[in-house]
């Protein structure tokens, strides 16, 4: 049996699980793009936000480390930050090399406006889930990812004869 002709997706990518991963995660990358410069943000915005308000001020280093923002992508969002008054730049007492970012009560009303967005963004992208499926899908997700991150993930080449 053929296939419409509009449907240029052979069948078998769409049976394997890290094809559909790869094309969901470009479509809520693209959805959470679009709903964080809706609200003049971008995802790094939030990271950084959420990173401060959860964890309090900390390095340059040591925020890049718990947003997951690479340090040069870190700075160029931090001087975003600072020049719409959400992040205050000070330096380290105990080491005057580096600075300490501190989240502002402006940066507090910025990330309470990124997360009403990012939930209306979750809510399109999973729209076609129940609410039990969404909480399902998510632990898939973490024990997936986590099992990844512990580099338990990385495929075994067999040797000869096994």
């Amino acid at each position: 049996m053929r296939r419409p002709a509009d449907d240029v997706t052979p069948a078998r990518f769409t049976r394997l699980p890290s094809w559909l991963l790869t094309q969901t995660a470009q479509h809520a990358g693209r959805l959470v793009a679009d709903g964080m410069a809706a609200v003049d943000g971008r995802g790094y915005h939030y990271r950084v936000l959420a990173a401060l308000d959860e964890f309090g001020p900390a390095s340059q280093a040591a925020l890049g480390r718990r947003s997951g923002v690479h340090l040069s992508d870190l700075v160029a969002a931090l001087n975003e930050l600072a020049d719409r008054g959400f992040v205050e730049r000070a330096p380290d007492p105990a080491d005057r090399r580096r600075n300490i970012i501190t989240i502002t009560s402006a940066g507090h009303r910025q990330l309470a406006l990124l997360e009403g967005q990012l939930t209306r963004v979750q809510d399109a992208l999973l729209a076609p889930l129940e609410p039990d499926e969404r909480a399902q899908l998510v632990g898939l997700l973490t024990r997936v990812l986590d099992h990844q991150v512990r580099g338990a993930g990385s495929p075994q080449t067999p040797t000869v004869g096994s």
